[in-house]
Parts: C-alpha cells; sequence; structure tokens
C-alpha cells in the first residue's frame, strides 16, 4: 500500500491542505484497493487560519512515508519553521517523492529541493520564489512541475491538477479520472502540462453538452467533426465553440484530441492490444499518426508508456 504524509505547521492554507486530504485521505478502496495509507503529520496540535488540526504523527514520520505533500504557505515573508524544513529534507534523502501544493514550494526551496531543477508556484509569487532561490529555474507559466522525486503546483485548482496527477502515476489515468469525476473537479486546462497528463470530462449534467460528452466518448474510433458534434448538440458551430470555451477552457477540435490520447493511455495501461488496435480504437487511424500526437502530448511514445505504467 502506497503511503501518503502531508506535512503541516501553523502557517499552512487550509485549501491546499483540504485538496490532499480530499484525494489522498478519504476512503476510495471501493475505487482502487489498496488506495494510500494517509497520515497527517507535525510537531503538535497545529492552526490552520480558523480550524485546529491535531497530527497522527510527528513531522519524523515524513522520512517513512513513499509521498510527502506539503500544502502552501501563508506567509511567504518569512522563513517556514526549521523543524519542518529539515523534516521534509530528510524525508527525501530517506527516499520520498516530495510534491508542494502552491507555495509550499517555499518550504521546498529552504530545504535546497529546488536548486538545480525546475519548479512553479502561484504566478504572483513566482518572482520571490526564483530571487530567493536562485539555483531553481523558476517556470511561471505551468500548472506545475514533475522532476520525478520533486513535484510543485501553481496556485489552488493546480494544487488538485497536481494531487491527480500523482492518483495517474501510481494507478494510472482511469483511476485518476474516476477521482476527478467523484470530486466534479473542472477538466485540466491547456498549457504546461507535464508528462501523463491527460484531460478529464466535465461532470454529466448541469449544462448544455451533458448529454454530448458521452456520446463523443462512445465514439472516439469513429472521425468526427465540429459540425458531427454541433449537430448531436443542437446548435451551431460557433455557439457549440463558445460552450466549450467554458466548460473545457478549450476548443472542440482540442477537447477531441486530448479524449483520443486519453483513451490511448487507458488502452496502454490495462491492455495487451498492439500500437495499430489502440490506434484505430482511439480514432488515430495508424501507429504512426498515434506514436507522432501521443509522443507530442505526453511527451514519451506509448510503447514506452505502457512500460512504465506496467511496471
Amino acid at each position: 500500500m502506497p503511503s501518503v504524509a502531508l506535512a503541516v505547521a501553523d502557517g499552512v492554507l487550509h485549501y491546499e491542505l483540504s485538496v490532499a486530504v480530499e484525494v489522498f485521505g478519504a476512503d476510495l478502496a471501493h475505487i482502487v484497493d489498496p488506495w494510500y495509507d494517509f497520515a497527517l503529520c507535525g510537531s503538535g496540535p497545529v492552526r490552520v487560519d480558523r480550524f485546529r488540526l491535531e497530527p497522527d504523527h510527528g513531522l519524523d514520520h515524513l522520512a517513512r512515508a513513499d509521498t510527502v505533500i506539503v500544502p502552501g504557505w501563508a506567509d511567504t515573508d518569512r522563513e517556514p519553521p526549521a523543524e519542518l524544513v529539515d523534516a521534509v529534507r530528510a524525508a527525501h534523502t530517506a527516499g520520498a517523492r516530495v510534491a508542494s501544493l502552491c507555495t509550499g514550494a517555499f518550504v521546498l526551496g529552504a530545504a535546497g529541493l529546488l536548486d538545480g531543477r525546475r519548479a512553479t508556484t502561484h504566478w504572483g509569487h513566482t518572482r520571490e520564489l526564483a530571487r530567493r532561490h536562485p539555483a531553481a529555474t523558476v517556470d511561471p507559466d505551468v500548472l506545475y512541475v514533475d522532476n520525478g522525486d520533486v513535484l510543485t503546483s501553481a496556485g489552488k485548482a493546480a494544487a488538485m491538477d497536481l494531487c491527480l496527477h500523482l492518483v495517474r502515476l501510481d494507478h494510472g489515468s482511469a483511476t485518476a479520472n474516476r477521482i476527478a469525476r467523484r470530486l466534479v473537479v473542472p477538466p485540466h486546462r491547456d498549457g504546461g502540462q507535464a508528462q501523463f497528463i491527460t484531460t478529464p470530462v466535465p461532470a454529466p449534467g448541469g449544462h448544455p453538452l451533458s448529454d454530448l460528452f458521452p456520446w463523443v466518448l462512445e465514439r472516439l474510433d469513429q472521425p468526427l467533426t465540429v459540425e458531427d458534434l454541433a449537430c448531436r448538440a443542437g446548435m451551431s458551430s460557433r455557439h457549440l465553440t463558445r460552450h466549450f470555451k467554458h466548460l473545457t477552457g478549450t476548443t472542440p477540435l482540442r477537447w477531441l484530441h486530448a479524449q483520443r490520447i486519453r483513451h490511448a493511455q487507458e488502452l496502454l495501461e490495462t491492455t495487451d492490444a498492439g500500437v495499430d488496435t489502440v490506434a484505430a480504437a482511439a480514432g488515430m487511424g495508424t501507429a504512426t499518426t498515434l506514436r507522432r500526437h501521443f509522443q507530442r502530448s505526453v511527451g514519451v511514445p506509448p510503447d514506452t508508456y505502457r512500460r512504465t505504467f506496467r511496471s
């Protein structure tokens, strides 16, 4: 059972903390069994905005976890507590994968984990993070950065993106998308996508395209145009594009392309089908076309992706 430890101290942000608890601390054994062994770790009772937390373990427990999550840090003008910084550094030295949410990157920076690595944080604090940690390459334009053993995210909603990314790495994209639908989170936004990211589908109901999305997902192996989608939705192509922009943050064709890549990922993870078969099922036509688009979107070839998740 993979273990996740959430590092807390006075001054962490409650939103990012609750995102991590909701993803890793909820009982989701009905989706994946076993789920995560989750622990809240701090040096004692912690004040988080108007809330008071009672950690399950001390900060030394971080070094026993497979993954350590550091939520946002409220006051970036002051250095985080030395005991928190030391515990995070010790956990990484012990082999833990360490991920920060939003301004939690300042804790990782203080621990020296960003030196020589690419990183991000909330756009309003990227300049300060870069000034304070010149050995890091701070990218203000991405949702998150995955260096393998050190991951950082931008603010608020990007914290959820990173948490789902970790689930996807551990349990595959099909599970991550089920969690996303359960949480009714907005779709992943375009731009700055790290490897192994896909675009979840908006939850059904409550919007004009609620019937269109499942219809499309059942026909990914078929040639579909914007006109086909607009006809099915009973609206003009221009009207359809406006709704797509509002719901997914992208255009119909880009969304469709992302769903084809997502479906190819799931087939590569869960079946032994050859690349030609996967390409046809995902509506990519040929293995050559799939490899070109898959490499561009995911960052690795289909065969490498399959080996990564099978291992």
